[in-house]
């Protein structure tokens, strides 16, 4: 028997609600709109579902601890909830645990929900409060931004690039992704810019500029998942099945005994070789149609596209500014416009993901639809360069 879950789950439906400044909308409410979406989709009703998972990142800022808050927003059918958390892969792991269940047999059908409320309630947006002690003792003094800026003076660095040249590369990640967003009625950010406007933004931490940090948003994100013959049951024709899920924690490794460069990411290169096992990807340039890649700084997606076997070594600033990742190049990139233009609200932006490549593989993507995509891949990354965990998601038709 194959190890891996390869084409035992299908996505029967699946909803997001439009990200940005929800001002006018609690957590619950966000929740609701995306859920109303997923069930729509599915053709089900939440009477049918056996179990959920809830994933939120802040839980202490808005919806509490438990899946009650879940449970109780849509009214589940007194259903087993199971909130769960990753820093930033949060939405993915809610993800897993439902697709999990129904790979096991222990579900007919399971529902993943992500959402966070950030703008009003805490990380990033006002008020700013404590997320516990391992923040606030641990990485008292650190940033995102300045960790970050680390990892591209260490790749620089390591590649003996010019960092004149680095620079234009991760200007033209953020170019390419709010091209994207600007036809995505649901991302936060809309407005095209270009590379002049991102080399002259203020600095935020030298080399990283404003735009080369995706901002602070709210937003939620579902998917219901079953087997594929309860889909066909149920009337679905063109099945998109998830193909790999893949988690790699963080252990110390990096920051020990000088055993790592701080020029990439050993979780990124970890989970994306054993997704690639779970999917029989070979070579997945060559195999892999699209991909949301974490980019919560320009450089994370620059060195993520060579974790992920997508560009040589030392050369992804040479495809993306040849265009390899832009949305008429082979493997477009943030084709949604990535956390860049939807910000990141953290136990949804995983689902977000997915949710993108389940539009394309279905042809539904509108005025972003991309010709005939076969494999789509997710990845997030939570935490900082040396300490974190990722998660690689390969979702794919059916066959594939």
């Amino acid at each position: 028997m194959a190890r891996g879950i390869k084409d035992k789950v299908v996505i029967l439906g699946m909803g997001c609600s439009r990200f940005g400044e929800r001002w006018d909308c609690n957590a619950e409410d966000l929740v609701v709109e995306a859920a109303e979406e997923c069930f729509a989709d599915a053709g089900v009703g939440r009477e049918q579902i056996d179990a959920a998972w809830f994933s939120t990142a802040i839980e202490e800022q808005h919806v509490g601890k438990s899946g009650v808050p879940l449970a109780f927003t849509l009214r589940l059918p007194f259903i087993p909830v199971t909130r769960v958390e990753n820093f930033c892969a949060s939405g993915t792991e809610a993800f897993r645990g439902a697709v999990y269940a129904v790979a096991a047999g222990a579900a007919d059908l399971a529902l993943a929900v992500g959402v966070e409320k950030l703008k009003d309630t805490g990380y990033g947006g006002l008020p700013q409060r404590s997320r516990g002690p391992l923040n606030d003792m641990y990485w008292a003094n650190a940033s995102a931004p300045g960790a970050f800026a680390q990892l591209a003076t260490a790749y620089q660095a390591k590649h003996g690039l010019e960092m004149e040249v680095l620079k234009r590369a991760m200007a033209q990640v953020s170019v390419k992704s709010h091209e994207n967003g600007s036809r995505n009625p649901k991302a936060h950010l809309r407005n095209r810019i270009d590379i002049d406007t991102v080399l002259r933004a203020p600095v935020i931490a030298e080399p990283l500029g404003l735009y080369d940090c995706c901002g602070v948003s709210d937003g939620a994100a579902a998917a219901i998942v079953t087997r594929p013959e309860i889909a066909r049951e149920l009337g679905k024709k063109d099945l998109v099945t998830v193909k790999a899920l893949q988690l790699s924690v963080s252990n110390g490794f990096e920051a020990s005994f000088n055993s790592w460069d701080g020029s990439h990411f050993v979780t990124n290169r970890t989970a994306a070789r054993r997704a690639y096992e779970e999917a029989g990807i070979r070579d997945p340039r060559a195999e892999i149609s699209m991909l949301e890649a974490h980019d919560c700084f320009s450089i994370t997606e620059l060195v993520t596209l060579e974790d992920l076997r997508l560009s040589e070594e030392g050369h992804a600033w040479r495809d993306i500014l040849d265009g390899f990742y832009n949305a008429q190049g082979k493997i477009p990139c943030q084709i949604d416009g990535g956390l860049k233009c939807f910000g990141h609200p953290i136990g949804a932006s995983g689902l977000r993901m997915l949710y993108e490549m389940y539009l394309q593989l279905l042809g539904r993507a509108a005025e972003r639809q991309l010709p005939d995509p076969r494999l789509g891949l997710t990845h997030n990354l939570g935490g900082f360069p040396h300490q974190n965990v990722v998660s690689v998601a390969i979702i794919g038709r059916l066959g594939a």
